[in-house]
């Protein structure tokens, strides 16, 4: 058996970030605003090792590169250590369980990531040790150290949230940044677009919360009509690898593509992101274009991963002068 008993679980700690319910809006705000603060570390400018001594394990069980890199990097700047674990030549592959993984690197670090292809990981995870868990991405489910770092290149580029025209476009059923990114945003004051497919459309449950949140939100399959009115669109890509069925994969892969021409008459401080990877969802041709934004919006995994490391670990950023 996989998992024991729940009663053998603990409660989780403080520093636990499994969805964005975790975080209150002000806590959110707070994470951002030290994440500016964190700006010249992340760039190596400035020296500031505040997690020396600490210990990071990654845990990786999907495929990863800006959330496992820019993890890494965070701690490394702030003189923490890390430990990386993928699956793969790990003892996963003679049948380890998940909770007897997770109480060895209980053991062994102070706080962990995980990324895993299970929705619910994340947080028995969390349940299942003492050290704090964070979660890069639980199957289809959420993804809120995406959303921290989504939500500070919006912020930055626009200083504010309330009544922003955010478009999220593709798979929206099964794009768990998309779900994170989404709930944050409602809870902000934002007009929320989703453009998808009949087959990859928001979950219906997931659109009931956004509205009981206050969001305005609106549901189409039409892209290129948004483009004029909106302050952000938000790409992603089909992920192939959450279809059962290829041959439904292959109706909708290249559903939506971005190019420079179609970003003719849009605002002029519009912005386009995207988590990465992209496929074919943006055009090379918008990467030289004022609008993109989706390689400084990698970068910025960073610093907010950096503030949020800090807040996990009990160590209160805000007042440090830099």
């Amino acid at each position: 058996m996989e998992y024991p008993p729940l009663e053998q679980l603990r409660e989780s700690v403080m520093g636990d970030v499994i969805t964005m319910d975790d975080l209150t809006n002000e806590e959110i705000i707070k994470l951002l605003d030290n994440a500016r603060k964190m700006l010249p570390v992340a760039k190596g400018d400035i020296h500031l090792p505040l997690l020396q001594g600490k210990v990071l394990a990654n845990m990786f069980f999907e495929n990863s590169t800006r959330t496992r890199m820019s993890f890494e990097t965070a701690m490394k700047r702030l003189g923490g250590e890390v430990l990386n674990f993928t699956s793969a030549g790990s003892s996963v592959s003679k049948g380890e369980t998940l909770f007897d993984t997770m109480q060895m690197i209980d053991g062994y670090a102070d706080v962990a990531v995980i990324r895993h292809p299970r929705q619910g990981a994340a947080q028995y995870s969390a349940d299942a040790v003492s050290i704090p868990i964070l979660n890069a991405g639980d199957g289809a489910g959420n993804h809120p150290t995406q959303t921290l770092l989504d939500l500070f290149t919006i912020r930055e580029a626009h200083g504010e949230f309330k009544d922003l025209n955010v478009v999220l476009v593709g798979d929206l059923r099964y794009g768990r940044t998309a779900h994170s990114l989404s709930n944050a945003l409602a809870r902000f004051g934002v007009n929320l677009t989703l453009v998808s497919p009949e087959s990859l459309k928001m979950p219906d449950e997931i659109v009931s919360d956004l509205k009981s949140l206050g969001g305005i939100v609106n549901e189409t399959d039409q892209l290129y009509e948004q483009i004029k009115d909106s302050d952000v669109i938000y790409m992603t890509r089909i992920q192939k690898e959450r279809f059962p069925d290829e041959d439904e994969y292959s109706k909708v892969s290249e559903i939506y593509t971005l190019t420079e021409s179609d970003l003719i008459g849009s605002k002029e401080n519009m912005i386009i992101m995207h988590p990465l990877p992209r496929v074919n969802e943006i055009h090379p041709s918008v990467d030289s274009t004022k609008h993109a934004m989706y390689f400084e919006q990698a970068f910025n995994g960073i610093p907010t991963r950096m503030a949020l490391l800090c807040k996990s670990l009990g160590i209160d950023i805000s007042k440090e002068v830099l």
